[in-house]
């Protein structure tokens, strides 16, 4: 299905001419499309976020096909599968094993997706919340994570100063916000940000209400989840792209989310309405 959708998304945008250097770089995204999947469900899987099933597969999947505008922009694509990473890292910390190592790793993470997209740095406050969520009292942990964030920007300020890139073009909007959404005035973003909000919405109430019946070790991993939720959501009000790409960090957390609404819901037949919904509009978005 993610190839069908990433096919179409790109035959009816790409204008370049074919070539074999078109065709690698394409291949490659669709690997870290494809990569995103995987990542999502190991953590997921190995946390026990949701129960065994393949639901949050799906659920990833259809929101893709749903708007299939997040696959268009090269430079999210990738920073969203850093801060999957990130997140991997972070919701594994429940463990209480290689705490340093897998903040470290987190921060690392986060600032590589950074450097692509800049809006990404508010996944930082996920490391906050989880050394506080975790209780991990020792202060020296507290400096980890800046470990890894000037790790990566002494190797990108190296690495730009041997290929002699110039810092100011580089840095060029590299900040900017946008609060105009006149961009995504168009009726396949419209329905696909409509129904995915309202599902979004209506799904977070009864996560956060089956919360108090999770483990007590588990809960900290579960509130990770819906606060990166809630950044996501962020990124789509401030984020100077306003193309539909930008709701790539929300497809993840919503996914886990959906996961466990769809896992608690009695009726068979409101269940599989709710998956057939999203895959009618996915085929009518394509059409559109």
């Amino acid at each position: 299905m993610l190839l069908v959708v990433f096919t179409i998304a790109k035959v009816s945008t790409i204008s370049s001419p074919f070539s074999l250097e078109l065709l690698f770089k394409q291949t490659v995204l669709f690997g870290v499309c494809l990569a995103s999947l995987f990542v999502l469900d190991f953590f997921v899987s190995k946390n026990n976020l949701t129960k065994r099933n393949s639901y949050k597969i799906l659920m990833f999947g259809l929101f893709v096909a749903v708007l299939p505008e997040t696959l268009l922009n090269s430079k999210l694509l990738i920073a969203n599968l850093f801060i999957l990473l990130a997140l991997r890292r972070l919701i594994s910390l429940r463990s209480r094993k290689e705490v340093k190592k897998k903040l470290f790793d987190a921060a690392f993470w986060i600032s590589l997706a950074t450097l692509l997209f800049f809006w990404a740095a508010l996944f930082y406050l996920l490391i906050v919340m989880a050394i506080i969520l975790y209780s991990i009292i020792h202060i020296k942990n507290w400096f980890i994570p800046i470990l890894g964030v000037l790790s990566v920007a002494i190797i990108a300020a190296s690495y730009m100063i041997i290929m002699d890139i110039e810092f100011e073009l580089y840095l060029h909007g590299f900040f900017d916000v946008s609060l105009d959404f006149t961009p995504l005035n168009s009726k396949r973003i419209i329905i696909a940000a409509t129904l995915l909000l309202s599902y979004g919405a209506w799904a977070s109430f009864y996560y956060l209400r089956n919360l108090k019946h999770q483990l007590k070790s588990n809960r900290p991993s579960f509130i990770i989840v819906i606060i990166s939720s809630l950044i996501a959501l962020l990124i789509i009000l401030v984020s100077p792209y306003k193309d539909g790409s930008e709701f790539i960090f929300l497809f993840a957390p919503l996914a886990i989310i959906m996961s466990n609404y769809l896992e608690i819901i009695p009726e068979r037949w409101f269940k599989e309405s709710l998956i057939l919904g999203l895959i009618v509009v996915s085929i009518v978005n394509l059409m559109l």
